[in-house]
């Protein structure tokens, strides 16, 4: 989607209309196609098609964080800074906590944001967002590169899954690791 938004705005488009409630799952991690909507418009700059689709989503899958990022991205870059910092702040916090619940409680699965990469960044804003002067352009710049990196790590943790079941695969038709006896004549 980030390097070419125009053409990817007019497949999901297609999806979002023969299939409104389409979401998208990789692992546990869910985003809906209005939310690939929304933040193609937001690319493009076009700001108030953006919000239509991201309040979209949102009423479709109301746990959607980046949908919520990407509206708060939206109602700043608007001017409508106090709905847009809550938006920020409550997907940034979502989105952080869900990271957190998937390496707390799947350690041996959950391969997302193994550096903390995200987390940190999101730690580093929602501290921003909590402080009387909000450095927007800031905000602004770090929570983009937070949509951008996440759009990373669900490629990255679909190919980590992929290669694990591989593994597991060969694993169960006898390809894997085995200890045996020889006896030579």
């Amino acid at each position: 989607m980030i390097n070419k938004p125009e053409e990817a705005l007019g497949y999901f488009q297609q999806v979002g209309q023969s299939n409104p409630n389409y979401i998208f799952q990789s692992g546990l991690y869910r985003e809906g196609i209005w939310t690939y909507v929304g933040r193609s418009q937001y690319i493009l700059g076009r700001l108030p098609e953006a919000r239509q689709s991201l309040e979209k989503a949102l009423s479709v899958y109301p746990d959607d964080y980046l949908a919520r990022i990407y509206l708060g991205l939206t109602l700043v870059r608007s001017g409508e800074d106090s709905r847009g910092l809550k938006e920020l702040a409550s997907g940034m916090k979502g989105l952080y906590d869900w990271l957190e619940y998937m390496n707390r409680t799947m350690p041996y699965t959950a391969f997302w944001d193994p550096l903390r990469e995200i987390r940190s960044e999101l730690e580093k804003d929602l501290n921003l967002l909590s402080s009387k002067d909000v450095d927007r352009p800031q905000l602004i710049a770090s929570a983009e590169w937070i949509g951008k990196r996440m759009e990373e790590e669900i490629d990255l943790v679909r190919r980590d899954e992929q290669r694990r079941m591989n593994q597991e695969l060969e694993w169960s038709r006898g390809r894997g690791v085995g200890i045996g006896i020889g006896i030579g004549f």
